[in-house]
């Protein structure tokens, strides 16, 4: 074991390289930008579909309101992504260039929109109306909005820090100065993405944010198994135990899938089919991590009323409460848990137990998968049995999670 952890701590400088990828570090940031706009959609997500469990359906009028508001919010996801990644990104690109030669964010965001909005959009026109297709804007269409927010990102970058732009004497405010100055990045931009569209759409017959759904959905659907389940969640747990927090590495990674999943599992569940996805946010909230990366939730209570020692009494008596909002860094730096053999096997293991069996109970019993999200501090067992969306087997299947935790820890 100490020779295991040895290894780990010689790899640890390259954990923190990883952590410190600006990209990597856009896509979580840019995310984390948008995940009110998750949260809020699916309040009106949750007062449509559970009362159908019960066997209540809401008259059209008040479905088709609350079903607005969601569409409106969650169906737009993507292009929100695309703007808050390409402003978390521009700030990274800000710190290679100097303090008065910057990128402007904003036009960035504008540009980055616009991109996606080329690369990912079909235009609809009949008799009556005219408009674009919305299937892309949404979750699904969150991994072209990563690379529309790059794409933006590298190609600003490159003209401001050579100063190929419009210059405007100084007498000019800068606020129009400014407004020159993003004439040439911001029209490279869109015609990139432009002409790029256009050779794409010829070459495939289809935009490029379905092609980039079609390319990476063997990931997903390796992701979603067994061994694919274990990789994830395992190299989560490994990466905080050696110091290194693990959901900033390993999230940024399968941002997209656990969104698109998620809506996956509700449309099919709206459908009357089941919803088969494991690999989701309500999943890794309140299975893989129950009381923090680790699923230190059963640990703590362990440290509160069965531990001999009295300090690790002291320390599970002043861990519980955040323990239980899923804030466990008290627990795994005060016991501690990081770089410590005693724990390694249970912290890097029971994240995995618990994601099987989810995905046991989805694969064999018919379970339905997560289709709700919720904020990531809702304490475990509440989060799991709401989003689940209250099934009789999501309770069987959360003793069963305790019960396999306890005996690890």
């Amino acid at each position: 074991m100490e020779q295991l952890i040895a290894i780990i701590e010689k790899g640890q400088p390259f954990f923190n390289a990883i952590a410190r990828n600006k990209y990597l570090k856009a896509i979580r940031d840019g995310f984390i930008s948008v995940i009110p706009i998750i949260i809020f959609s699916s309040i009106f997500c949750l007062v449509a579909s559970v009362p159908n469990i019960w066997g209540f359906y809401w008259p059209d009028d008040i479905n088709n309101a609350l079903w607005k508001c969601y569409n409106y919010s969650m169906g737009i996801l993507a292009i929100a992504c695309a703007a808050t990644t390409a402003k978390h990104f521009a700030d990274a690109q800000n710190r290679d260039l100097p303090k008065n030669n910057q990128i402007n964010f904003i036009s960035c965001m504008c540009a980055a929109i616009i991109g996606f909005l080329l690369l990912s959009s079909d235009t609809i026109a009949t008799d009556a109306a005219s408009g674009f297709n919305t299937t892309y804007l949404g979750s699904k269409g969150l991994l072209t909005a990563f690379i529309a927010a790059f794409v933006t990102g590298i190609i600003y970058k490159f003209f401001i820090k050579r100063n190929i732009t419009v210059k405007m004497p100084e007498q000019v405010p800068p606020n129009i100065s400014q407004t020159f100055k993003d004439i040439i990045p911001f029209s490279v931009c869109i015609t990139v993405f432009w002409v790029f569209d256009i050779v794409f759409r010829a070459a495939f017959g289809f935009c490029f944010a379905q092609g980039v759904i079609q390319v990476f959905q063997p990931l997903f659907t390796a992701a979603d198994g067994y061994i694919g389940l274990a990789v994830i969640y395992g190299a989560m747990s490994l990466f905080w135990f050696v110091g290194v927090h693990g959901p900033s590495i390993v999230e940024p990674t399968i941002a997209a899938a656990l969104v698109a999943n998620m809506t996956d599992n509700l449309a099919a569940f709206q459908a009357g089919q089941h919803a088969s996805a494991v690999l989701t946010q309500g999943a890794q909230y309140f299975v893989v991590c129950m009381g923090g990366t680790g699923a230190t939730l059963v640990l703590v209570f362990m440290f509160c009323f069965l531990a001999k020692s009295q300090e690790m009494r002291a320390v599970g008596k002043a861990a519980i409460v955040p323990v239980c909002f899923a804030v466990n860094e008290p627990l795994l730096f005060a016991a501690p848990i990081v770089l410590n053999p005693v724990f390694f096997v249970p912290f890097v293991f029971a994240p995995i137990a618990n994601i099987w069996i989810l995905k046991i109970f989805i694969d064999f019993l018919g379970m339905n998968g997560f289709m709700y999200t919720l904020p990531w501090t809702v304490p475990g067992p509440i989060g799991t049995i709401m989003g689940l969306g209250f099934q009789p087997l999501a309770f069987v299947m959360l003793a069963l999670i305790l019960v396999v935790d306890f005996a690890l820890y």
